[in-house]
């Protein structure tokens, strides 16, 4: 058994080295270099909400709703579904009391009707929520990645604020706005908050401390 892994193993490494030791190290270093960078846009990403008039390319668009679909969902019901704005009457309409300059609004809303479980019993009436959330983040992070600014405006569970969005959006019953993003290309540089506390951390059980 042992040499039959020992054969194994060294059949996958030899496949592996089809490349010169450099071209290897390379492919290692890009990997962690992409990493770091990956890292660094998480923790310098921060809310933008003045924006220059210019607006954004629909390649960019794009890109941060494939991001936005690619994040985790439950049972990959994927319940959301995307409205992209960038119609300026329909911007100041959603803008309220809060007036924007933003060139384009995404808003990201839950789809109630793909709750229901694959095999057909039950549903997962609240967990879109959580799945629409965890695509807004991913939709914020690539926005910052692509040098555009954004700032995730709450709607629901705000039920007034959430008729108000769905009645401009025409959206059914069934299309809850959960957050209205804005997005353009930053008119401010407002430094990252560090969030980082250590209270808010416990190991174990809560209140546990790291052994």
């Amino acid at each position: 058994m042992k040499k039959l892994l020992f054969a194994m193993t060294t059949v996958l490494l030899m496949g592996s080295c089809s490349t010169q030791p450099g071209e290897k190290q390379e492919t290692a270093a890009n990997t962690t270099d992409n990493g770091q960078a990956a890292i660094e846009n998480i923790m310098t990403r921060t809310s933008i909400r003045q924006y220059k008039d210019q607006p954004v390319e629909q390649e960019k668009i794009d890109i941060m709703l494939k991001a936005a679909m690619a994040a985790p969902t439950a049972v990959n019901l994927q319940p959301w579904h995307f409205i992209v704005i960038n119609d300026k009457n329909t911007i100041k309409l959603l803008s309220g009391q809060q007036p924007t300059n933003a060139p384009l609004m995404i808003a990201v809303c839950g789809d109630t009707d793909k709750t229901t479980m694959p095999d057909g019993k039950g549903k997962l009436p609240d967990f879109w929520v959580q799945d629409v959330s965890a695509a807004t983040e991913n939709l914020l992070l690539a926005a910052h990645a692509q040098g555009l600014g954004a700032v995730w405006t709450g709607v629901y569970p705000v039920m007034e604020r959430v008729a108000e969005v769905a009645n401009v959006l025409n959206c059914p019953n069934n299309i809850i706005p959960l957050a209205v993003v804005r997005i353009g290309y930053p008119d401010e540089s407002p430094e990252p908050k560090d969030k980082f506390k250590q209270e808010n951390i416990s190991y174990n059980k809560f209140g546990g401390k790291m052994e």
